[in-house]
Parts: structure tokens; sequence; C-alpha cells
């Protein structure tokens, strides 16, 4: 029998609803798991036993009473900590903002918790969140549940942790080159990466705005790709404090019609190799979608490169000209992670007012170039990363007799932050190590609900998710 904490958030709704287990019984078996495994993960930086207990009790009582649930009611939710929890610190993992409690909730923790989600906790982050692995002065390191010697990446990093731990049922995280779905393919979960604007960012710090508003999202994670369609319905939905909010209707498409949709697969992108392992699993990705009936090519855009460096004006460059001000006479308060990416930063060419409007026009006529090739292939499927996780301190990788450094072992996500694509992780396979691997599927701006179908086909074929060791 599968314990109450790995099963998935939707089948613990329905049971909740059910009468077959209360919402107190859920939630304190997620803070048992919590108290059991946290000392050796550090994935939370705060729990709220105590409120969360409170406010199971109150959910026990409106389903004894048979009042109207919302879809999550009941359900053990945990919020990165850069977003915003009323009551709880939200201070993006640095000294700069230590003992910063947020006053209000952000509107999609507000619309979780009105969905009938409880908040037991947030989760910890890299400093200002400048990190595919999760460290920072104030937590401390977080490790991966698959193994303590390495990181479950970042800067989602403690969120993707305690999910596939069975700390929380699932919860969000942040992304604007990778941070959620790198986490999701480290810990064996799956990760959504919407459009810029689908589920609001207000709420988030650092704040989305100027260049990060086109590149930064926010997002469900979850252990099932149909408890990533639960929180993406839930949470999505313009706001007034996100600008790059448009009022898009849910519109899920029907299994018959998604299977129309011609897939175009690369597992490579012509410059940055992945391991054999990560190779084997897109190929298995391709033949599994095949076996739904899908049409399936080998198909590598052009403009990928572009892509990249473009995104690293956008997010290392320009990153780099915000956050180094802020450190003016207390560059002892940085933690390592963050100033080694600071003098990344400044080794690039500083940008100015003409290189800014050059680098944004150019991304505009790149994705004009790019969505028209996805035109006949509307779904890519890729690597979501070089490697699988990676040991704690590591910074580059041989990979098919080249060597592989730490900016650029993600390229594969940072495109489509670039870009603006929604994206998915869906877990599929090992490496030699035992480690997760997941690939990425991508769909055009808008289009969550068909890459999620999708998505959901390919997790059908390809097995559920799996206790990591540490479980």
């Amino acid at each position: 029998m599968t314990a109450i904490n790995f099963l998935p958030a939707a089948r613990m709704a329905e049971q909740i609803r059910a009468g077959e287990i209360s919402p107190v019984e859920v939630v304190n078996a997620h803070l048992a798991q919590i108290e059991r495994v946290n000392l050796k993960l550090n994935a939370f930086v705060q729990v709220d036993s105590d409120g969360a207990r409170k406010t199971a009790r109150e959910a026990e009582i409106k389903v004894m009473r048979k009042q109207l649930l919302g879809p999550l009611h009941g359900i053990p939710v945990s919020i990165k900590s850069s977003i915003s929890v009323a009551g709880m610190g939200c201070e993006a993992g640095t000294r700069l903002r230590a003992g910063f409690v947020a006053e209000e909730d952000a509107p999609l923790v507000m619309r979780l918790k009105n969905a009938g989600a409880i908040v037991v906790g947030t989760t910890n982050a890299p400093e200002l969140l400048m990190a595919w692995e999760t460290e920072n002065l104030l937590y401390g390191r977080t490790n991966s549940p698959w193994d303590l010697d390495r990181t479950p990446g970042g800067s989602s990093g403690g969120e993707a942790a305690a999910i596939a731990a069975g700390m929380s049922a699932g919860g969000v995280g942040s992304d604007g080159g990778g941070s959620i779905r790198v986490p999701a393919h480290f810990c064996g979960i799956c990760g959504l990466k919407p459009t810029p604007g689908r589920i609001p960012s207000t709420g988030h710090f650092p704040v989305s705005c100027g260049p990060f508003a086109l590149v930064g999202v926010v997002g469900p994670m979850a252990r099932t790709v149909g408890d990533l369609k639960i929180l993406f319905e839930v949470m999505q939905g313009s706001d007034v404090g996100d600008t790059c909010a448009a009022p898009v209707p849910v519109l899920w498409p029907a299994v018959d019609e998604a299977r129309k949709l011609k897939v175009g697969y690369f597992d490579n992108d012509g410059r940055t190799p992945v391991t054999p392992d990560i190779l084997a699993a897109v190929r298995a990705a391709a033949q599994a979608l095949r076996d739904e009936g899908f049409e399936v090519e080998c198909f590598r855009p052009e403009g990928l490169e572009e892509a990249r460096e473009l995104w690293r004006k956008y997010f290392v460059v320009a990153g780099g000209m915000l956050l180094r001000p802020l450190f003016k006479g207390r560059e002892s308060e940085m933690s390592p992670i963050l100033r080694e990416f600071l003098q990344w930063s400044a080794a690039e060419s500083t940008l100015n007012a003409e290189s800014l409007l050059d680098a944004w026009m150019r991304r505009d006529l790149l994705r004009a170039r790019f969505f028209a090739q996805m035109q006949k292939y509307p779904l890519l499927l890729c690597p979501a990363a070089a490697i699988p996780a990676f040991r704690h301190g590591e910074r580059h990788w041989a990979v098919e007799g080249k060597t592989v450094e730490y900016l650029d072992a993600w390229s594969y996500t940072e495109f489509f932050s670039l870009l603006g694509n929604p994206a998915v992780v869906v877990p599929v396979g090992r490496s030699l190590e035992g480690l997760p691997i997941g690939v990425q599927i991508v769909g055009l701006p808008w289009q969550e609900e068909r890459v999620l179908a999708v998505a959901a086909l390919l997790e059908r074929q390809c097995g559920s998710w799996q206790k990591p060791p540490i479980s």
C-alpha cells in the first residue's frame, strides 16, 4: 500500500472528498516525513506545523459538513522562498533580506489556498536564485534525495527535493533559465515552465520586470503530470501585477486532437553534447510518443545558438549589472555561488542602452523565425540538461570527449526561457548511477494545455514517478 504522502495529489484529493482519509491525517503524514528527512536534505527553510494543522482541522470540518470543496482541498503544498506567503519568510536565500516576512500572499498562493491547498512551508533556494544548485549563507546547502553528495538543482532545488521526498504533494518554483526544469530533471519529478504571464509572477522576488519579465516565470512542480495539470488550472489566469499577463482561457485538447500534432526531436544542440544516458532517454521518449500514435521526426530548429547567446545577455549580463550594486560595501555577505556568478557576468561585455535595445530586437526577430519553424513541428522534444544531477562543487564535466562548462550544461532550458515557450519536464529513465533523467516537451506560447496533454501520454508510456532512496 502506498503511504499517504506518496500518493498523487489528485488521488489524495479524491480520497479526502470520499471520506477515506482526512486532511488532518494527510497533513500529519507530510509533517512526519519532514521531521524524518529534512535534516538530511535541508529542503525546507520554514515549516508552519501549527498553522498547517489548524488549517487541516478546518478543512476536515468542511468535509464533514459536506460543503463545496476545491480541487486541492486538504492537500499539503510547499512554496519556494522567493514567493510571498503571508506570515512566512520570503528571503530568496540572501542575507540582504534576512528576516523579511511577507505581509500578504502572492496571487498564485491565494489561488492555491482558495482551492483548498494547505501551505506547510517554504523551501530553500540559492542566493537571489542565480544558480543551478541550491546553497546560501542563510540556510546552507540542499542535498538530492537520490544522493546526498549531489545537488537537487537550482534555483528551485529545495522545492524539487521536498516534493520528490514526499514532504509535500506539490508546489511552486520559478524559472528564468531552467530553475524549475533542471531540478525536476535532477530529482525525478515533473515541472512546468509556462509562457510569461500565464501564471502571475506578482509577489515574486526578485521582481519580474524589464528584461526579466520576458524570461522569468513561476510554475508548478509535482510528482505526476496529472498533478501539474491541477496546479496549473488553479494558478493560471491574468493579474494586474504581471506586465506579461493576458486573459487566455483554459482549453484542454482531446487526446485524438493532440495526436495529430507533429513532434520534432533533437538530442544534441550542435554545441553542447549530452551524456549517453540522456541521449538514450530522449530517443526512448521519441519512440514512446510514436507508440502513442504521434508522428515524430528528427528536427533541430535553427537559431538555438543565437537564443543561447541572447539569453546570456538577458540573464547573466543584465542580472549581474542589477545585483552587483546591491552588495556595495556588503561584499562579505555574498554567498560563494553568487560571487562566482557575478564573476562570470563581469567577464561578459557590459550592456548599454544601444546593446540592450539590439538584444531586445534580435530576440523578437528570432522568436518570429523560430515560431515559423514550429508551424510544422508545434511540439519539440529534447534534453532538459546535458548531465544528470552533479556532485556538490563540480563546475565542468567530460561528455563525449568534450568539456562541458557549468553555464553551458543548461542551454537546453535556456533556449526556451529566452523565446518564451512553455515547456514541461517529465522523468523517463535512469542513468547508470541510478539518477533520474527527464526530457523536455516544448510548445508554442500560451499552449500549456497541449504540452501537458502530450506530457501525460509520455508519462503513461514511460512509467510513473519512483521513490528516491532517502524515502
